[in-house]
């Protein structure tokens, strides 16, 4: 059994999707839960819905792609709580498009949040957990580091993420800080139920497992590794895509 009780945790991008659900399954295992999200509104939502399941979890509103917003709520969160135990970012954002037809915009958007936001949250997190010789970072990278057409920015960012959790991973190994990311497949979230229904059924062919997974999927790959349970286990990347990686 996972037991994060006494855990205080932040999870970027939690007002919707694959971050709510990994929020709301931290925080039912015990742990106190910073949801942070750019949108006051769905942060709030989730922390309503966590304490209606009888968890505890607070709002912060925060753009990673800020490094001043990202400093503020990591020193916010130890300030009011005296520690921080786990940091998972997720946040992240698309804007896809075949190479030749990207804009310089489209692309800088996209690093600016997914991959310069994990920096922004891991540097301030990192300096806190070194001191305490203690922590968990899980970082969400995407099936798609490996290459996908249409999503030049979007996998040069998440391919990004592993190679900066690898680094993290050595640097930090005898602090006793583990850094893993998670490469989900296909979830079905608000954002892939926009995709049109030829779509979806060409994704879902692509998965062994033949259905589309969901951000509790996501989220038990991630209890896991914040807990003790996983003490032993740093620099890994994981995929959660019912075998669509093999």
């Amino acid at each position: 059994m996972i037991d994060l009780t006494h855990k205080i945790a932040i999870v970027t991008g939690a007002g919707r999707g694959m971050g709510k659900g990994i929020a709301e399954k931290l925080a039912s295992l015990g742990a106190h839960v910073i949801v942070s999200d750019v949108d006051e509104t769905t942060a709030n939502q989730t922390v309503n819905h966590i304490k209606e399941k009888g968890g505890t979890a607070e709002a912060n509103v925060c753009n990673v792609a800020d490094k001043e917003q990202a400093e503020r709520i990591v020193a916010d969160t130890i300030s009011q709580h005296g520690k921080l135990d786990i940091l998972v970012n997720n946040a992240g954002i698309n804007r896809d498009n075949l190479l030749h037809k990207m804009s310089e915009q489209d692309w800088q958007q996209v690093m600016d949040v997914n991959i310069n936001g994990v920096f922004h949250m891991m540097h301030p997190a990192v300096v806190h957990m070194r001191d305490r010789q203690e922590g968990r970072i899980v970082n969400i990278s995407s099936a798609s580091w490996l290459g996908n057409v249409g999503q030049a920015n979007y996998a040069a960012a998440k391919a990004g993420v592993v190679g900066l959790t690898k680094t993290a991973a050595r640097e930090l190994g005898r602090r006793n800080v583990t850094v893993n990311a998670i490469c989900p497949g296909f979830i079905d979230t608000d954002m892939t139920r926009g995709v049109p229904d030829n779509v979806w059924d060409l994704m879902i062919s692509k998965i062994p497992m033949g259905r589309a997974g969901s951000p509790e999927d996501v989220a038990n790959c991630i209890s896991f590794l914040s807990s003790d349970q996983a003490n032993y286990i740093t620099g890994e990347v994981i995929n959660v895509g019912g075998g669509m990686v093999l």
